[in-house]
């Protein structure tokens, strides 16, 4: 039996912020579930490994960390344990939970059971996504659920958000600001796309309510607007990034639709980013939804998203408690027993 608190200080101690130390942290997961009678299914930057042909539950995580600023007060790469609460960087996003699946499978006697499960080992969540990306492509045959170790303060999530992503852009002719009807200002065409698209987004979108979501509708979110070199030039670029979190398939279908009817208008090119559709899974052990984006969305089989709490992630000094970290490791025995027993 492994001790979570063990296996969660092996993890912390390596950097992998931006995932700097991918290598040695895959080759610890590696070698402590060998241990456990896993077998190496595949190994890139990402690990896959399952104990069973038969598998019908897996557990995903990603092992890569933010950044951290210098006003941390305690050791980045060590636990520091007071009282109930244990800090580290990547303690709560997502170690943690990584460190959970290990600890519950240690204590589990797979002999019980006919089946196995899968663990999947993700790189490059925080910035691009670029971990599950290859393990979709690469998988042909997922569990039929899956575990998602992000922080949820123990609370079991089924379903979350879609996400919309867009960069667009539009070139002017650039003039001196004396003589702008010399030019064309790329900053007054963007501005007149926004004030179009919000009208459009409040009018039409908006109104959509959907009651499985804390915020009830699709939101937008104008993230970054530049363009310009000077106060004196009519500028001949710019560009701006726009965010949806969808909460149906239709309000993406509609902001699609107008997206293309407003690049044509204003001669602007529009590039897509991320997109992903929301999704909900029917479940008689929860119907709580988030509106953020974990690699759930990624997936297409029934997703759990459940991890450690608080949820202090991305904060200074992240930490999370020793309450919900074995209380975790509690939950997951739980759900491998429920789920191998089906």
């Amino acid at each position: 039996m492994l001790n979570v608190e063990e296996v969660l200080e092996n993890l912390v101690k390596c950097n992998t912020i931006n995932d700097k130390e991918n290598k040695k942290i895959l080759d610890y997961i590696e070698s402590t579930l060998a241990s456990l009678g896993f077998k190496t299914e595949k190994r890139d930057k990402f690990l896959i490994m399952s104990n069973n042909v038969q598998t019908p539950l897996g557990f995903l995580g990603h092992t890569d960390t933010v950044d951290a600023n210098d006003d941390w007060q305690y050791e980045k790469f060590n636990l520091t344990k007071i009282d109930n609460k244990i800090y580290g960087l990547g303690v709560c996003d997502m170690k943690s939970g990584i460190s959970a699946m290990i600890s519950a499978i240690s204590q589990i006697n797979f002999e019980e059971f006919n089946k196995g499960i899968k663990i999947y080992c993700t790189y490059d969540e925080e910035i691009g996504f670029k971990g599950i990306k290859n393990v979709v492509d690469y998988e042909k045959n997922f569990p039929e659920t899956m575990i998602i170790g992000e922080p949820t303060n123990n609370e079991i999530i089924v379903g979350s958000k879609g996400l919309m992503e867009y960069k667009i852009l539009f070139k002017g002719i650039k003039t001196h600001s004396s003589t702008p009807e010399r030019g064309k200002n790329a900053i007054m065409s963007a501005i007149s796309f926004i004030n179009e698209l919000n009208c459009f987004y409040e009018k039409e979108i908006k109104s959509n309510y959907n009651s499985n979501f804390e915020i009830p509708y699709t939101t937008m979110n104008i993230g970054k607007i530049e363009g310009g070199s000077a106060i004196n030039s009519v500028p001949d670029s710019a560009e701006f990034l726009v965010d949806f979190r969808t909460v149906d398939k239709n309000d993406e279908e509609k902001i699609v639709a107008k997206l293309k009817e407003l690049g044509k208008k204003y001669q602007s090119e529009i590039r897509e980013l991320n997109r992903l559709s929301p999704f909900l899974n029917p479940s008689e052990i929860s119907n709580k939804t988030c509106n953020f984006i974990t690699e759930a969305s990624f997936l297409k089989n029934n997703r759990i998203i459940l991890g450690v709490g608080p949820v202090t992630a991305h904060e200074v000094n992240e930490y999370v408690t020793t309450e919900s970290l074995y209380k975790l490791v509690e939950q997951y025995k739980a759900l491998i027993k429920k789920y191998l027993l089906l």
